[in-house]
């Protein structure tokens, strides 16, 4: 049997939740909180034996590709827009006195 959604477990909640709910919208939250518990229940009754168990819904292994630079080190290009460059670096006023 499903716990039952009580005021305790309301303003538990509204206090982990940092929430500050009317009387009116602890009614409802009680009420949809309650239906989310009796869906949970009623999904327990379901036969799964011999269902593999997911931990995601797609088949694939490994979609993400190895970290290969491509396109280098454009160092000369970047500098050659700055305004000021010194020993291969950006040049910029001082900022800290």
């Amino acid at each position: 049997m499903a716990k039952i959604i009580d005021d305790e477990t309301i303003e538990n909640v509204c206090i982990l939740a940092k929430l500050s709910l009317n009387e009116e919208a602890k009614e409802k939250a009680k009420e949809d909180m309650q239906k989310m518990l009796d869906y949970v229940e009623k999904l327990d009754e379901l036969d799964t034996k011999g269902v593999e168990p997911l931990s995601h819904i797609f088949g694939d292994q490994n979609v993400f590709r190895e970290d290969v630079v491509t396109n280098g080190d454009n160092k000369e290009a970047m500098l050659a827009n700055a305004p000021k460059a010194k020993e291969g670096q950006y040049q910029v006023p001082k900022t800290i006195g």
